[in-house]
C-alpha cells in the first residue's frame, strides 16, 4: 500500500470512528516499512487524525504512534485537544504522560514545542485542571503542600518574578512521570509556559465561578465529542471553544 492509500485508509477509519482500525494499519506500515515510513506518513496527517489516535491512550501497551509523534506534532495536537467535551481530561493527561515521559524523550522539547504555540497554554491548563490548588502552592512555595498558607495567591508581577527562582523540591523527589514531574520541567525548565499556564487556570477558575460559558450555545452549534456528561470535580473547567470543528 502506497503511502498515499494509507493516508486516505486512516483519515477514513478514523471519520468513521475506527480508531483502533487506523492505529492497526499504521502499526502495520511500521512493522513492514520501518519507523522512519510511518514517520513520513505522520508527518502528512492532518493534526486532528494524530490526535484522534493518541487520544486512545492504553496504560497497558504502548501506541506505535505516541512512540514516534514528534515535538511539533505532539503540540500541534494536544492544543486541540479542547475540541472534545471531555470535562475530565483524562485522555489528555494519559496521551500527555504516554508521550512527554517516553523512554526516548526529552520532555523540554515536548514542552518547548507546546509553549511556542497559540493555546498551549491553555492545553497545559487543562492538565492540571484538577490539580489547581496545589499548582498555585508549588508556585507560591516551591513544594506542592497545601497546608502552608492556604489560600493565599501570588500576584502576577510576583510570579513573574519568582520564574527564575532555584528549586525547593528537587526533581528526583517528583520524578513520577506524571503531573508533579511535569509541573516541576515547566517550572525550572520552560518557566514561560509554567506561568503562562497558572495564568489561564485563573482565568478559568473566574469564569467558572461567575458561570461564564455554561449558557452561552444557544445560537451556536457545539460540534465537539461529547465524552462526559459530568464529574467536574474541583478543578476549573476546560474554556468554551464553539467555533470550532469537531476534532474527528
Amino acid at each position: 500500500m502506497n503511502h498515499l492509500t494509507l493516508i486516505t485508509k486512516t483519515q477514513s477509519l478514523i471519520a468513521a470512528g475506527d480508531i483502533a482500525g487506523a492505529e492497526s494499519a499504521l502499526t502495520e506500515l511500521a512493522d513492514t516499512e520501518g519507523d522512519s515510513a510511518l514517520m513520513v506518513v505522520l508527518d502528512q496527517l492532518e493534526p486532528k487524525d494524530i490526535l484522534a489516535v493518541m487520544r486512545e491512550y492504553d496504560p497497558s501497551r504502548e501506541s506505535v504512534v505516541s512512540l514516534l509523534v514528534t515535538p511539533a506534532q505532539f503540540a500541534h495536537a494536544i492544543v486541540i485537544e479542547k475540541r472534545y467535551k471531555d470535562l475530565t481530561h483524562t485522555h489528555l493527561r494519559g496521551m500527555v504522560n504516554a508521550i512527554v515521559f517516553r523512554e526516548d524523550a526529552d520532555p523540554v522539547a515536548f514542552l518547548t514545542a507546546v509553549g511556542d504555540l497559540e493555546g498551549g497554554s491553555e492545553a497545559m491548563a487543562n492538565y492540571f485542571a484538577e490539580k489547581w490548588a496545589r499548582i498555585e502552592s508549588f508556585a507560591r512555595s516551591g513544594n506542592f503542600d497545601t497546608d502552608e498558607e492556604d489560600g493565599e495567591m501570588m500576584s502576577e508581577s510576583e510570579l513573574l518574578a519568582s520564574a527564575y527562582l532555584n528549586p525547593r523540591v528537587h526533581l528526583d523527589e517528583v520524578a513520577d512521570q506524571d503531573w508533579m514531574e511535569l509541573a516541576w520541567r515547566m517550572r525550572y525548565e520552560c518557566p514561560d509556559l509554567f506561568t503562562e499556564t497558572l495564568l489561564v487556570l485563573r482565568a478559568q477558575a473566574r469564569a467558572h465561578n461567575l458561570g461564564v460559558g455554561n449558557e452561552e450555545e444557544t445560537d451556536e452549534e457545539d460540534t465537539r465529542v461529547e465524552t462526559r456528561d459530568t464529574d467536574r470535580g474541583h478543578g476549573t473547567p476546560a474554556a468554551r471553544d464553539d467555533e470550532e470543528e469537531s476534532a474527528i
